[in-house]
């Protein structure tokens, strides 16, 4: 009897083709994926209303994109692998709010994650998330507690939500929280989804120092639901391609620090 794995079925491997090629674009046309797969449109189609349903990549009239709008949220899978230089820059300046000893609260934002991965040189620390790649990543790390936060996984955002994480949640009271969002303007915070949105205020409520971590693709946009006004956050924490102008106007709201990279 062979002991080989059988082949991924052909449907599998074209789909996360086509999932990988419109990650790596940002958005792609329905004739761009029909010359990709050497497929028909119909294929293409069903295809793209399977990873639609998925919460892999957003249907517009005649393409497909894997970016955030005002009512869709990126799959973690595509924001894990946008503005990593920015996000890792900011994670840096942000490990310089935390002492041994604190009690720190993580959201489930990729900049979050970036954090976590330098959170490992800060010990003793005590570390609550929601997020399941923090999680894995501070699983084993000697001197921190973790503090898992369940409840209903969803694998669009690779973390737990709904009501009871939402109450886990709210039995916290932590001295920092790190949190990130999808949009904001010179005067509050936005999300396209409600639940989250619950879940990030719920967390804001929890911490006594609030801090937020935007890269410059998150400025000057707006989202569904508003999350939280600029000024309920103690700091924002920027990255240099920031609009040093629209960064002023931030400082009207909230004390803010620009990461830049140390070479500069």
């Amino acid at each position: 009897m062979s002991s080989e794995k059988p082949a991924a079925h052909p449907r599998e491997n074209r789909q996360q083709k086509l999932t990988e090629h419109v990650f790596r674009q940002g958005s792609a046309t329905i004739g761009e994926l029909v010359d990709l797969l050497g497929v028909s449109m119909m294929t293409v189609h069903r295809d793209i209303d399977e990873l639609s349903r998925r919460g892999l990549v957003r249907k517009y009239r005649g393409g497909v994109s894997a970016m955030p709008s005002t009512v869709f949220e990126s799959n973690a899978e595509y924001r894990m692998n946008a503005h990593v230089d920015a996000k890792r820059l900011i994670a840096m300046h942000a490990v310089e709010q935390v002492e041994p000893g604190m009690s720190v609260l993580l959201d489930d934002s990729t900049s979050a994650l970036a954090l976590a991965r330098l959170l490992v040189d800060v010990t003793p620390l005590t570390v609550a998330t929601n997020y399941l790649a923090a999680i894995d990543v501070l699983k084993n790390v000697h001197e921190l507690r973790l503090i898992c936060i369940g409840g209903d996984y969803s694998p669009t955002h690779d973390s737990f939500l709904g009501m009871q994480s939402i109450e886990s949640i709210e039995r916290l009271s932590v001295d920092i929280a790190f949190v990130s969002t999808s949009a904001m303007s010179t005067s509050m915070s936005f999300h396209q989804e409600p639940e989250i949105v619950m879940i990030k205020r719920a967390m804001l409520a929890a911490a006594r120092h609030k801090v937020l971590l935007m890269d410059h693709s998150k400025m000057k946009r707006t989202a569904l639901h508003r999350l939280a006004p600029l000024d309920d956050y103690d700091l924002l924490i920027v990255d240099e391609e920031a609009d040093p102008h629209y960064v002023d106007e931030l400082r009207s709201r909230v004390e803010v620090q620009v990461a830049e990279h140390p070479d500069n």
